[in-house]
């Protein structure tokens, strides 16, 4: 029973990359899905959730218009959209899943949550 984040990678500025959040072992579908990204030498931040109960999401107002959160039902997956990459988004990517959606859209420590799962890296430079 995990939750596996992929589809990070190098890329250029502008560019875009779509990153998956997929449960195994366990349904999403009663879950609150949020992603992180902590940034070298910075703080995790919360930027995009989804209430797979009733598909609610929500952005961060910084990323509002770049980053799209989604989900796939049948593959027990949420993806995030990110385009226009810009060097500030180099960070590592990390998907939570936990049936309070207050844990999700105001944090808590990781052992807290659900499900949390491993990180994958993207990185924006030329």
């Amino acid at each position: 029973v995990q939750l596996q984040a992929s589809g990070g990678g190098l890329v250029q500025p502008g560019d875009s990359l779509r990153l998956s959040c997929e449960g195994s072992g366990f349904s999403l579908d009663n879950y609150v899905v949020g992603w992180f990204r902590q940034a070298p030498g910075k703080e995790r931040e919360g930027i995009a959730s989804i209430d797979n109960r009733d598909g609610r999401t929500y952005y961060v107002d910084v990323l509002k218009g770049r980053f799209t959160i989604s989900r796939d039902n049948a593959k027990n997956t949420v993806y995030l959209q990110m385009n226009s990459l810009r060097s500030e988004d180099t960070a590592v990517y990390h998907c939570a899943a936990d049936k309070n959606l207050r844990k999700i859209r105001l944090g808590a420590k990781i052992y807290e949550y659900d499900f949390y799962g491993q990180g994958t890296q993207v990185t924006v430079s030329s």
